[in-house]
């Protein structure tokens, strides 16, 4: 090892220095449960069982790869964001002409849109995290991840959803307002049952480092930098107040689906803000491709927060070249020291139910990659 490893040592909190972004491919059997009880010949309960058992063996699998802070796998979800935004008093399910627009294909074309003034309230995923938090013991730290504030006002502010928003919300200061009441309610929520680390997954960074992306959805007129200055402040006001013992990071990336991605762009135009102002832990951050650009809007991340490089891709199932990692670590030094440097996948293996194109065992092949490389540098 160079100088530029040295006395890298191993973290015993979030993030990890070998860790995950949080979902996994679903095994076919729930595939099966899931699609037999959307057609009405599964009961509610029977596909609860089966979510249960699987999450129980997800859980062992993350452990034996030798990861300290597990999820389940979001196997009771079928997008990465809209199930917790269709939790949320006032939001409803809504289908609409056309899906997200990812490189060659177009998902399943629902959102989330209003249909009152936005509350936490019973929200099923807290059901979701006690059944992990049990499941996972207390050998490994239970991570909950759900989707930014940002993420939600994004899709609040979609074309097919800004009518319904303006007809609850008048102004943007109350949206932005309620928007953050509902997180902070949240917070607390996944805090009394236990939760330490939780994540928000936000797209929406990624996407503002595609200029021709945002051209496209808001036009030639849209505002990068006012646009940034809002999206951070609603996050921050979300965790304001926040137990100081509960460690909040965020996940950034240009979207992931079935091995697809939505954007492309470096860091750079949306980095002092990002990077600066957000008042996270930690950034876990796509890196995997040039699509991402250089590690150089790294040097606006701020005080002592911590940076996951995602430098292994989730999209395909060709297992990297080990030292490729370890050059580009040492890469990212120039910027941040190694001990504030973690390593992981670019995103998680199917943030949607369809799922990525790989194998489950080449999902965990490249765990054990991380994990590995991980043992090397930080002793």
């Amino acid at each position: 090892m160079d100088n530029s490893f040295e006395n890298a040592v191993q973290r015993d909190s979030v993030p990890f220095r070998n860790d995950i972004v949080g979902s996994f491919l679903r095994p076919q059997v729930l595939k099966d449960a899931r699609a037999k009880h959307a057609k009405g010949n599964l009961l509610l309960n029977e596909l609860k069982k089966i979510e249960d058992e699987e999450i129980i063996k997800l859980i062992e699998k993350q452990i034996a790869v030798g990861l300290n802070a597990v999820t389940d796998g979001e196997f009771r979800r079928s997008w990465w964001h809209l199930d917790f935004m269709w939790g949320l008093d006032g939001v409803e399910k809504s289908d609409i002409a056309k899906g997200y627009q990812f490189q060659g294909e177009v998902t399943r074309a629902e959102t989330a849109c209003l249909s009152g003034k936005i509350k936490f309230g019973n929200h099923p995923f807290l059901e979701h995290y006690g059944f992990l938090k049990k499941a996972a013991g207390t050998d490994v730290i239970a991570r909950q991840s759900i989707p930014a504030p940002a993420q939600f006002l994004s899709e609040l502010q979609r074309p097919e959803n800004k009518d319904t928003t303006m007809r609850f919300y008048s102004s943007m200061e109350e949206l932005v307002k309620d928007i953050a009441k509902a997180y902070q309610d949240a917070i607390q929520g996944f805090y009394d049952l236990g939760c330490r680390s939780l994540q928000f997954d936000d797209c929406t960074w990624g996407m503002m480092c595609d200029k021709n992306y945002m051209k496209l959805k808001l036009g030639a007129g849209f505002n990068l930098d006012e646009m940034a200055a809002l999206y951070v402040q609603l996050n921050n006001a979300a965790i304001e107040g926040h137990a100081s013992d509960m460690t909040i990071t965020t996940h950034i990336c240009r979207g992931n689906y079935h091995s697809t991605w939505a954007g492309s762009g470096g860091y750079e135009p949306i980095a002092e803000t990002l990077f600066g102002a957000e008042n996270v832990d930690a950034y876990y951050l796509e890196f995997d491709t040039d699509r991402a650009g250089d590690f150089s809007p790294l040097r606006f991340v701020s005080n002592d927060k911590l940076v996951v490089l995602g430098l292994v891709t989730s999209k395909t199932g060709e297992l990297e070249d080990k030292q490729t990692i370890v050059n580009r670590i040492r890469e990212a030094t120039q910027y941040i020291p190694i001990n504030r440097l973690c390593l992981s996948p670019q995103c998680g293996f199917a943030s949607t139910e369809e799922g990525n194109i790989l194998t489950a065992e080449q999902q965990w092949d490249k765990l054990r990659l991380i994990k590995e490389i991980s043992n090397e540098i930080w002793k």
